[in-house]
Order: structure tokens, then C-alpha cells, then sequence
């Protein structure tokens, strides 16, 4: 899912930027209030596997790929902006060192895995809390909503930035981009971001409440 550079026109990119900027600004200032010796550990261990869960990119058609994230499960653990901060500092690293998602569309992939993912999970977790499978819910429901915002960021490329026909930045239109990417998120890559939501979830519950138990001993 990550939108490598050239794929997006200069004002895309500059709009993404400036879109950006000022959520990242107060999501540090909310992930500082929520830092401390036990959290710490926690969210940097969580934002180390949404690293590597994302390096796995699998090709589906349309000019993309898609693959798990992690943005969700951070989310409903912590906070929202705790899920957007510590997503967008992987995908900073993975455009710089990597060059998995190019430098000049990190905003926008930052907008569509870490800050949409993060809070349609985030809610639709809420939602459904009262329910064993609210955190495979939300993991869906996260990955599929990023899949909207990229395939919308890449869809619209032909339509206003084309020159006698031929599209300048992305070559396909919006309901290819639809089809193909969030298709297969809600097919494919949301079932295995909902299972690697539930699962690591629940495992971390289930240690929560043994390390509960053993305090009250």
C-alpha cells in the first residue's frame, strides 16, 4: 500500500504535507504525555512489528501492493495518536532506509496507514468493544479504510493531472484503484490484519491480567 515517489502530482504532494504537519505536531505532544518506563517498552516492541509485518509486500493488480500494518492494534491499545505517531516514524524509516514508500508521498501514506487506520480502527473498536470480536472488527475495518484513502489518492491522479489523454503521474483512474486495492483489503489484507489484531491483543490481555493477579497475591 505504500505510494512510492512520482505517483502523485506536486500538488497532492504539497496538500498531503500540509495536511499532515499539524496532526504530526500534536500527535508527538499526546505521545509524550503517554510515554513512561512501562509504555515505552511496549509501544516501541508494537511499532517494531508493524515494521516488519510491513515490509512484506505482496503485488495485487492495479500497480500496488498491499500488506499488513499494525496501525490498529497500537491504537486500541494506547491511543489513537499514539497508533498515528509510532506508524508514521516506521514508514519515515522504511522511506528513507528502505525506500519502501517514496520521501515526497510520505505524507499521504502516513494520512492513509498510520492516521486513518489508526482512528476508523480505534472507533470502530469502541463501537464494538462489549463483543471477543471487536479487535478482529477493528483490525478489518482499519486496513480497509486506509485502502479507501490510497486508492483515492492515486485514483484521482488521472483525472486532473493528464495532458492530452496521458495521465502525468498514476495511469490508473479511481475505479481500478478501488477495485484492485480495496478489493483486496477487504478480501485478503484486512483478514490477516483482523487476526493479527485479535491475536497479539489477546495475548497481551491475557498477560495484563496474570500480571494483575500476581500484584494482588
Amino acid at each position: 500500500m505504500h505510494i512510492p515517489d512520482g505517483y502523485l502530482s506536486p500538488e497532492t504532494v504539497v496538500a498531503t504535507y500540509a495536511v499532515a504537519l499539524p496532526l504530526w505536531v500534536y500527535g508527538f505532544k499526546r505521545l509524550k504525555k503517554t510515554l513512561n518506563e512501562e509504555t515505552l517498552p511496549l509501544i516501541g516492541a508494537l511499532s517494531a512489528m508493524s515494521f516488519i509485518i510491513m515490509m512484506f509486500n505482496i503485488p495485487v493488480p492495479g500497480s500496488t501492493s498491499g500488506h499488513a500494518v499494525g496501525a490498529v492494534l497500537i491504537a486500541i491499545l494506547f491511543d489513537p495518536w499514539v497508533g498515528f505517531v509510532s506508524v508514521s516514524l516506521v514508514l519515515l524509516i522504511q522511506a528513507l532506509v528502505f525506500g519502501d514508500g517514496g520521501v515526497s508521498t510520505y505524507a499521504a501514506n502516513a494520512l492513509s496507514m498510520a492516521f486513518v487506520g489508526s482512528f476508523a480502527g480505534y472507533y470502530m473498536f469502541n463501537l464494538l468493544k462489549k463483543y471477543k470480536f471487536a479487535p478482529f472488527i477493528a483490525g478489518w475495518f482499519g486496513i480497509v479504510s486506509s485502502s479507501v484513502l490510497t486508492s483515492l489518492f492515486l485514483g484521482i491522479q488521472p483525472l486532473f493531472w493528464s495532458v492530452n489523454g496521458h495521465p502525468l503521474y498514476f495511469p490508473f483512474d479511481l475505479k481500478t484503484t478501488m477495485i484492485a486495492l480495496v478489493g483486496s483489503h477487504m478480501l485478503f489484507f484486512g483478514v490477516v490484519e483482523g487476526v493479527f489484531t485479535a491475536l497479539v491483543y489477546s495475548f497481551l490481555n491475557e498477560k495484563l491480567i496474570m500480571k494483575n493477579e500476581k500484584l494482588k497475591a
